[in-house]
């Protein structure tokens, strides 16, 4: 590999060249009449003290974080997954900050930007001294270092004198918050599935087609009175999906969802009418929705279950539809729930006398409906799901029990494999589960055990544990059986599903000197039975170590290198029994961020990815890529833009990258063989009430004159993307 076709590449791509014309003729511009106008400010509400150049530096820094917990997320999986949610909280929380003086445990839990020793030494300080006078007293509180500090700055604030809220139409009107978003996205070259065909090839293949046209539509109106309050509705359309009638074919969004929550009101600490999602324990037993995995905040694997929560992104699976509540009474909280939906499935099997459906070969997960056959796999069965969760509460402990049923309207027939044979294959599954958090001083215990129907165990432990202010230590010890199933389970796991699968985690962070920080993890995992592509038993690891230098709020550098090992089926045909060889994949990235002005921040990263087979050649990839970021306080206009080169021998040597996208989309593209990439996104505030967002994306591939294959094959070796988003607040 090297880079000496840049120039070719730059001297092909109009788009590129016209992309950085404008984006120094923008820079040039606002240079021109940027201020130095986010100094340290002090800000008086009663006693609320926040920064506002630090604020928008921390909050850069956290959507690093959750950033980086996507990238490791889609490095893991194949599925299309909706990582909105995590955006959602975050944007959130700057809207509406916590009062440190009357929050609750659950409040910073929810946050997922504090661990419960913090939490806990946080509140212990409050009783012991009174309530907090400034935010400076953080910092004599365990736990609490910069860092900490820093992180949470964009969040929090202080206050006496708290208003009490009461609730009536008058308030919740003159304090509520609307907002509608209205979001376009396209492919702007022809993809296969939407080229011209005639009549009768169409008829021959009616799947080589899409049903619909090429647009992704996305509308979403969402009412909020603070954290209490939340209803809306969200409507969707992928691509290729129909939205205006074609033949038989019913128009319309092929999505819609809506919800009504109550959060608060006396002893109903939650009630959701519409779509929700339930998250409870450490995932093992029931976890709807999002849950993130291992990183380089090897601190961050215990999980922090909301319990009943709105539903309100698009993920078309992973959602309750029906009525949930919880009830709480001195320390004791009671949550029930019944869900019953429609669901795609694969239909095998019908009764011929009345067309009853009777069995399914497979439930579709990927949301799409695009051609003949995905729409008549659309809402084949119904889902339905009732149950409970019990738990208590107080200063240090936390214990809970879940238990619900799944019943389908038709049973489950796969064609199993030796490798699949233990997987759900029935109509109807119980799961049982008990979780734990327990805080020993500096030592915080937790862990979940749960049980299916067909009598198999998972469980899971682990311990957080604040050594000394410069050392943190984790640990966790999962076994999950062959045989457990639970089709709602989203825990801590090397494999995609929770099964087959036993492991320990060790991380540690180190904070040796100033300005420094070092974190790293040992994952050593096995799995007892076969796996899609490993025919035996086998083994692996997963190892990363990050060192972070932070020698300002203006700077931050990191370098990482991360090597994971396992196990698959030998590809040589010749052998006549199958073998499994050792896979090796590693990844070494420097990423830099630094801020030169109060307005403009720059990021590089430099990543290189090696991957191995058995005795094969090793196949070698390496990532480069520039941002430039402008945001100033008193400017409308904010933008970001990306320059990346990359070239990787092979697809299995793929890379990931983060994308910054419109205000709760999403984009992380892969990238393999050699090529560049750009965009540019531009955010404009057209008043208090409007934003508008911009953003146009192009690949472009070196030695590549076909990209992708199947319906999505565009002929040519560019592809563009176009994103618009408004959105109106009031």
């Amino acid at each position: 590999m090297d880079i000496s076709y840049l120039y070719k590449i730059i001297s092909k791509n109009n788009f590129t060249i016209l992309l950085f014309t404008g984006i120094l003729f923008v820079l040039l511009s606002l240079n021109s009449y940027s201020q130095d106008t986010t100094k340290n400010t002090i800000k008086t509400k009663t006693t609320i003290i926040k920064y506002a150049d630090d604020t928008i530096k921390n909050t850069i820094d956290n959507e690093e974080n959750i950033e980086e917990k996507i990238e490791n997320i889609a490095e893991n999986t194949d599925a299309e997954l909706d990582y909105s949610d995590l955006f959602n909280d975050l944007e959130y929380l700057k809207k509406h900050p916590i009062n440190l003086n009357t929050t609750t445990a659950k409040e910073l839990l929810e946050t997922n930007l504090l661990d419960d020793i913090q939490i806990n030494n946080l509140l212990n300080h409050i009783i012991k001294n009174g309530k907090l006078i400034s935010l400076y007293e953080l910092q004599s509180i365990d736990g609490f270092d910069l860092e900490t500090i820093n992180k949470i700055l964009p969040y929090v604030y202080i206050s006496f004198n708290e208003k009490q809220r009461y609730f009536s139409l008058k308030e919740m009107i003159d304090n509520g918050s609307n907002q509608v978003f209205i979001r376009y996205q396209r492919t702007l070259e022809e993809k296969e599935g939407f080229s011209d065909i005639s009549d009768s090839a169409l008829a021959a293949s009616p799947n080589s087609r899409y049903v619909g046209t090429p647009e992704k539509l996305f509308v979403k109106y969402r009412f909020t009175y603070y954290n209490n309050i939340s209803w809306g509705i969200t409507a969707e359309k992928d691509p290729g999906e129909v939205l205006f009638k074609k033949d038989t074919i019913k128009g319309g969004f092929d999505f819609y969802s809506a919800h009504f929550f109550l959060r608060d009101f006396g002893i109903i600490k939650a009630l959701a009418i519409g779509d929700y999602s339930l998250q409870f324990g450490q995932g093992l037993t029931l976890w709807t929705g999002l849950g993130t995995g291992k990183s380089s905040d090897v601190a961050n694997i215990k999980k922090n279950a909301i319990g009943i929560k709105p539903f309100t992104s698009v993920d078309e699976n992973l959602f309750m539809r029906g009525a949930a509540t919880t009830i709480g009474i001195k320390g004791f909280e009671l949550s029930t729930f019944f869900s019953k939906h429609k669901i795609d499935a694969n239909i095998t099997g019908a009764d011929s006398l009345n067309s009853e459906l009777l069995y399914v070969s497979s439930l579709q997960e990927t949301g799409y409906h695009t051609t003949r056959s995905e729409l008549s796999d659309k809402d084949a069965i119904t889902e339905t799901i009732f149950g409970s969760h019990l738990a208590y509460q107080n200063k240090r402990i936390n214990i809970g029990a879940t238990a619900y049923k799944t019943i389908f309207s038709a049973n489950l027939v796969k064609d199993l494999q030796p490798y699949s044979q233990f997987v759900f294959n029935s109509k109807e599954n119980t799961n049982l589960g008990i979780d734990y958090s327990y805080i020993l001083r500096n030592f915080n215990f937790f862990g979940e055990v749960s049980r299916s129907e067909n009598g198999g165990i998972a469980y899971l432990n682990g311990v957080l544990m604040s050594l000394d202010a410069k050392v943190s230590l984790s640990i966790m010890h999962r076994k999950y059986d062959k045989n457990y199933q639970a089709l709602f389970s989203n825990a801590f796991a090397e494999n995609s599903s929770i099964a087959n699968e036993q492991g320990i985690y060790l991380g540690i962070v180190l904070k040796p000197y100033r300005f420094w920080t070092i974190n790293a993890y040992a994952d050593n995992f096995t799995f007892p039975w076969l796996k899609y592509r490993v025919d035996a038993p086998s083994k692996g690891f997963d190892y990363l170590a990050q060192a972070n230098y932070k020698p300002s709020k203006k700077i931050e550098i990191y370098f990482r290198i991360r090597q994971e090992n396992k196990q698959i089926n030998n590809t040589n045909t010749v052998n006549i029994i199958d073998f499994i060889d050792k896979t090796v994949k590693q990844s070494y990235r420097f990423n830099a961020s630094y801020a030169v002005s109060p307005s403009f921040s720059f990021k590089n990263r430099v990543e290189i990815a090696k991957y191995k087979v058995g005795n094969e050649a090793t196949q070698n990839g390496y990532l480069v890529y520039q941002d430039v970021s402008y945001k100033q306080l008193k400017s409308p206009i904010t933008f970001s833009i990306r320059y990346c080169l990359f070239d990787t021998d092979t697809y299995d040597s793929r890379i990931y990258a983060f994308e910054n996208e419109v205000l709760y989309a999403y984009s992380i593209p892969s990238f393999y063989y050699k090529g560049s990439r750009a965009y540019v996104l531009v955010k404009y505030r057209v008043n208090r009430h409007i934003d508008l967002w911009l953003r146009l994306a192009q690949t472009y591939y070196a030695n590549k004159n076909v990209i992708g294959s199947g319906l999505t094959e565009i002929k040519g070796n560019k592809k563009t993307d176009v994103s618009a988003q408004v959105r109106f607040k009031f």
